[in-house]
């Protein structure tokens, strides 16, 4: 008897409208702890003025709203042949990856939507990890950016252990464990931090509301992990990058611990050499300095170094 989450893989669900403004783009670019400097990212009006590269991971829960969505309508939408109905507030985010196909617009029109089929289940004695492979296209078809994300719904099951993807994210090298790094970014999040990122569209109560995350043994409310998937890229990208728009190819990583609002992160970056279409090839991990655990692991970027300085 085949196992019934065969069929789950490669089911495509009903595409999502999507949408932005500029205004969306400033929100996603301070809600990611962009500074005073950053210019191309937070003033409309400077001439290299450009979406965040990573801005499209906000997009699965975000689509074409602008007002506030209720998070467990959005995350729960979806039934899938071959898979239990799994419980959102026991969802943990696992993994993030995008692939930047060609540069964003500034703002979209009606039309723009994300293709989203299921791209891997994996089932293990703790739960089941769910794969989402995410395709950004314009009206035409024109295809812009490509995600995988990945949630572990703990202690959902079905007939015991499987393992099946038809894609994974973009490959790179491991953190090497022989030599420093070439570039270490410290930086302190707000307080607010998640304040501010949830107007991006993660509307999720666990970041905001106390009890919840008291309840989910986080001890209080935790920041949003693509807000610090963000911190990570703006460490990536400056150093690495110039901190130029279009320098940014490729972003990957595991979610391995929580972070509080206020916390310091370290993010330890290497340069790893060339590798496809003339990019250079990143690993990174990001830790928390308070509690010293990492808490984005198996980090890999694509990253085309500027000939000249920076912007």
């Amino acid at each position: 008897m085949s196992n019934p989450m065969e069929q789950a893989v490669g089911y495509q669900l009903a595409e999502a409208p999507v949408g932005w403004t500029k205004r969306d783009l400033l929100t996603y670019a301070i809600g990611i702890g962009a500074k005073k400097d950053d210019y191309a990212f937070v003033y409309e009006l400077h001439p290299h003025f450009a979406p965040f590269p990573t801005y499209p991971v906000v997009l699965s829960l975000k689509g074409d709203a602008e007002d506030v969505t209720e998070f467990s309508k959005v995350l729960g939408r979806d039934e899938i042949p071959g898979l239990p109905k799994f419980d959102p507030e026991r969802a943990v985010h696992g993994s993030m990856s995008i692939e930047i196909l060609r540069p964003l617009p500034l703002e979209t029109g009606k039309g723009w939507r994300m293709k989203r089929r299921v791209s891997g289940v994996h089932e293990n004695k703790s739960g089941i990890i769910l794969e989402i492979e995410l395709l950004l296209v314009d009206p035409q078809g024109t295809e812009y950016a490509k995600m995988i994300t990945s949630s572990f719904n703990v202690g959902a099951r079905t007939l015991g252990p499987f393992s099946k993807s038809l894609t994974g994210p973009p490959r790179g090298k491991p953190v090497p464990k022989d030599r420093k790094p070439d570039h270490i970014v410290t930086e302190q999040t707000l307080p607010e931090q998640a304040l501010l990122y949830r107007l991006s569209g993660d509307y999720n109560p666990l970041h905001i509301d106390p009890s919840i995350g008291a309840k989910m043994s986080f001890g209080g409310v935790i920041l949003h992990g693509l807000s610090t998937y963000g911190f990570a890229a703006r460490a990536v990208l400056r150093s690495v990058g110039a901190n130029d728009p279009h320098a940014l190819k490729a972003f990957a990583v595991r979610f391995t611990a929580p972070v509080k609002p206020g916390d310091t992160l370290e993010t330890s970056i290497w340069e790893m050499g060339p590798g496809p279409d003339g990019v250079t090839l990143v690993a990174f991990s990001t830790r928390v300095v308070e509690t010293g655990k990492v808490c984005l692991g198996a980090g890999v970027a694509h990253v085309l170094k500027p000939a000249r300085g920076k912007l």
